[in-house]
């Protein structure tokens, strides 16, 4: 996926089952996240409290897994494919077709929820009809905004105000374009060398509260430390998932899916750890799950295997929707934050059923997107512009 899309895979290797199944995981784990960052945001916007977010506060991790999963099934799928019929324009025809449909679609999403909203920024200034057709064009061309231009409509400093996730798919195409460019061909002690190096600057970063947000949750806006704490953190996992898929030899593991399902859970859902100058106790937890746990889990999940249907069904279905849930449901968490701002509303006792059906709402429409839209586009783009033979499924 972008970092929760995975490559396409050649029909002679096998398919790692549990690895879409996690990712799907991840993509629900990030949409309960976002809920709960909605009572936190409502607060702070009402003058109630800090905005912190009290329940699932680590969702954000899910970033970071997603990032290296890609690393991991981009490297697996296309390492041994470059050739004279597969260079540098193939691939990334290939990565616009599996990425940038649902972008468009995302960025439609945010456009009508916006002015749903009442086009007005979270201070209630209104804004004009061109810098929002302005920010839908630059959103569908990937091209950031600016902190405080017009185009930034929401007035809060997303790099993508129509639908604030995206960032982590601009630095996806970033990562896309550097495999492409610089890292394919570096060897694998290369490669090893750079994820270290790579480690220590994501380390220093996070313990450091470089950010000073007390996390590493950083990228999300375009100024200097955010784009540098957003680089970080797609080029460690990326290039760490990457080395994995050239030194991976599968271990003997049972259950890999619910165990790692209920890791992810677990570790996502620890509360705030604090800030101890000069160190950041929440930046050492931070660095523990993405340098150490986390490819250790996907390790796991590409050494399982489902033993039945019903495995086999469920991880195929998450894997499916994880990158259209990603994509479609902020638009929708922004007219669920203005109506917790509206009603006064700041925890899920108060809200429980329209947060079920926030939720519910977001995966039975990225189901019917997968369906209905991106899989009839991407193959339809597929025949239209891949080579004859390139042509296996792209598969989400």
């Amino acid at each position: 996926m972008s970092h929760i899309s995975s490559a396409a895979f050649a029909d002679t290797k096998p398919h790692y089952n549990l690895l879409d199944g996690l990712r799907g995981v991840a993509a629900l784990l990030v949409l309960w996240y976002h809920v709960n960052e909605g009572f936190g945001f409502a607060g702070a916007v009402s003058g109630v409290s800090d905005g912190r977010i009290l329940n699932f506060n680590h969702g954000y991790l899910a970033v970071d897994f997603f990032f290296i999963l890609s690393g991991f099934v981009i490297g697996y799928a296309y390492d041994d494919r470059w050739n004279k019929d597969f260079g540098l324009k193939e691939f990334f025809k290939r990565r616009l077709i599996r990425l940038h449909p649902m972008v468009i679609m995302g960025a439609i999403l945010g456009v009508i929820t916006f002015c749903l909203q009442g086009s007005v920024q979270w201070n209630g200034t209104q804004i004009t009809t061109s810098f929002t057709m302005l920010a839908l064009l630059l959103t569908m061309f990937f091209i950031p905004a600016i902190p405080g231009a017009g185009y930034e409509i929401r007035g809060n400093g997303e790099m993508f105000p129509l639908n604030g996730p995206f960032w982590s798919l601009f630095f996806e195409y970033i990562g896309n374009i550097l495999y492409a460019l610089f890292i394919r061909r570096l060897s694998t002690k290369m490669l090893g060398i750079l994820v270290v190096l790579l480690g220590i600057a994501l380390t220093w970063f996070a313990i450091g509260n470089i950010s000073t947000y007390g996390s590493i949750d950083a990228g999300w806006t375009l100024d200097s430390v955010n784009f540098l704490g957003g680089s970080l953190r797609m080029l460690f996992p990326f290039t760490m998932g990457m080395f994995l898929s050239r030194i991976f030899r599968p271990v003997k593991a049972r259950g890999t899916f619910w165990l790692c399902s209920a890791l992810l859970t677990a570790l996502f859902a620890v509360p705030f750890i604090g800030v101890l100058k000069p160190l950041s106790l929440n930046g050492i937890y931070e660095s523990f799950c993405i340098l150490i746990v986390f490819p250790i889990l996907v390790w796991l999940g590409a050494s399982g295997a489902t033993t039945d249907k019903f495995s086999t069904n469920t991880c195929k279905f998450l894997g499916d929707i994880s990158f259209p849930l990603y994509v479609v449901h902020y638009p929708f968490m922004y007219l669920f934050y203005a109506w917790l701002i509206k009603n006064k509303l700041y925890t899920f006792g108060e809200t429980w059923v329209m947060s079920l059906v926030v939720m519910l709402w977001n995966i039975l429409l990225a189901y019917a997107c997968l369906k209905l839209y991106d899989e009839p586009v991407r193959n339809y783009l597929a025949k239209r512009f891949l080579n004859k033979q390139n042509k296996d499924k792209l598969q989400a």
